[in-house]
């Protein structure tokens, strides 16, 4: 349990902080709906645009975060050599792509339908190579556990982003100021700002872990960046198709929409803002998975280390389904955080929720395949659920729009979780506390059905009355069950 104290110290930090971090960037997705009306597709370019940024991390990190971890832990590896090795593995891939798509920035910026601004993709592209490196000095406040510094850092680049939004999307254009030159109204107004100012949020980072980068001092191990290519490539295949979960839908949907250019790029932005709110179950995961992944790695050696494993799996269970039934119960709050012409699309809410706390779970049990270096089985998974998705997209997006994106990741993370479960149980079987975990997702799913029954019967106030009534019940359940069982544990212990 100490252990698990640890972990909850850990991620209660990377929690706040993201809360905060993701806080304050909500604040982005009123500003930007606000300023670009959902009829004029711009929030859509952003999304797709958005789209093409994750899967482009995650080619250029290619699986080094879990990579970075897995031989810091491993006996025999002088950790500042692999420290060393991985920064300058990360520096070199990532000048030389941006030195690549600079060079070719015309061809690629029309292949992907943005011929007229290739900007948007060469600054962009900078912005995510530059990120990409930055992974690896983050993962090394991770493995130090700094996460003060990491969550300061993260929210210094968020409000900064705020900041300068505030400034050309709004102060600015109310101005009639241009400090590049004689004010337009289009040209101010343009999506191309936000990526310019990504770029710049993202460079005074870089600037901010300057002490982190003193690392590359350590110099390069050859001998050790061959056994970290051997391990990681496995991880990069499941990284990308993983995240084709996650962004595939954005990419496809306006070669796959059943209208123009200009309809297509308007139901995207409205699908864009709409899971915006959905992404406070990504903050929860990704806080989760900050302070998992070095505690897993240092905790492998321990006789107790699978009974951990399967108690952190119910908490995380746990914790999600409380924050689902929180974000359904005052949807009607939380829909102000995007402009009132992209409410139409607040139904797939509830659905991509759903699929990120299986993408959540399906994170959690990844850790069987990469304890026993059979790093190959999660890109099998990640393959398998992105074949589902990206062939529910093809079949259903022409018919349903939007909400075909919504359920094909839903469907993507579910097969992918079911697989790494039973596979995962052969090769390093974990007892799961699966009639809690049945019993705690069994209420939520009935609280979300009586909040959805009675949303439309009965007056706001009321609504939101029965709802809070709800998502305390189900609160008191964790804690008379759970909680409290464990402090009386320690009291006779």
């Amino acid at each position: 349990m100490a252990n698990l104290k640890s972990l909850a110290k850990d991620t209660a930090i990377y929690g706040l902080s993201s809360i905060v971090a993701r806080f304050i960037n909500y604040l982005l997705v009123p500003i930007q709906t606000a300023r670009f009306a959902a009829s004029g597709g711009e929030y859509g370019v952003i999304t797709n645009v958005y789209a093409y940024v994750s899967i482009l991390i995650i080619l250029l990190t290619f699986g080094m975060e879990t990579t970075f971890f897995r031989f810091m832990n491993r006996e025999g590896e002088r950790p500042e050599r692999i420290y060393s090795t991985t920064l300058w593995m990360l520096a070199f891939t990532s000048l030389a792509s941006i030195v690549v798509v600079l060079a070719l920035l015309q061809p690629i910026a029309g292949a992907i339908g943005y011929a007229d601004h290739p900007e948007y993709v060469g600054v962009m592209y900078t912005t995510v190579a530059i990120d990409a490196f930055m992974a690896i000095p983050f993962a090394f406040l991770r493995y130090q556990h700094r996460p003060v510094k990491f969550a300061m850092l993260k929210i210094i680049n968020i409000l900064l982003n705020i900041l300068l939004n505030v400034l050309y999307l709004i102060v600015l254009p109310a101005l009639r100021l241009n400090p590049f030159g004689i004010y337009d109204e289009q040209f101010t107004l343009d999506v191309a700002f936000v990526f310019y100012i990504n770029l710049v949020c993202t460079l005074c980072t870089l600037l901010m872990l300057w002490k982190e980068l003193r690392g590359f001092g350590f110099g390069f191990d050859r001998a050790a960046c061959r056994r970290m290519l051997s391990y990681t490539w496995p991880l990069l295949v499941m990284g990308v198709a993983g995240q084709l979960n996650q962004a595939a839908s954005q990419i496809l949907f306006p070669y796959l929409y059943d209208g123009s250019v200009e309809e297509a790029r308007a139901q995207l932005g409205i699908y864009g803002a709409c899971i915006k709110i959905a992404m406070i179950m990504v903050m929860i995961t990704q806080a989760f998975r900050f302070a998992y992944e070095p505690f897993v790695f240092g905790k492998s050696k321990d006789k107790d280390s699978r009974e951990t494993y399967a108690q952190a799996m119910k908490y995380y269970i746990v914790f999600t389904l409380l924050a689902f039934l929180c974000v359904m119960g005052y949807i009607d709050v939380l829909k102000f955080i995007i402009g009132e012409s992209y409410w139409e699309g607040l139904r797939v809410v509830p659905i991509v929720m759903a699929a990120e706390i299986m993408f959540g779970v399906f994170f959690n049990l990844s850790f069987w395949y990469k304890l026993t270096d059979r790093t190959i089985w999660g890109a099998y998974f990640s393959g398998i659920g992105a074949v589902v998705l990206i062939t529910i997209d093809i079949l259903l997006i022409p018919r349903f729009s939007y909400m075909a994106c919504a359920w094909a990741g839903f469907a993507a993370y579910a097969t992918s979780m079911l697989l790494s479960y039973f596979i995962g149980q052969h090769y390093y079987p974990i007892r799961y506390p699966l009639k809690d975990i049945a019993l705690y997702v069994g209420l939520s799913v009935v609280g979300f059905a009586v909040m959805a029954l009675l949303h439309d019967a009965l007056p706001l106030w009321a609504s939101l009355l029965l709802n809070t009534v709800i998502i305390l019940l189900f609160a008191a359940v964790v804690v008379k069950r759970d909680l409290s069982a464990h402090f009386k544990r320690r009291a006779n212990g």
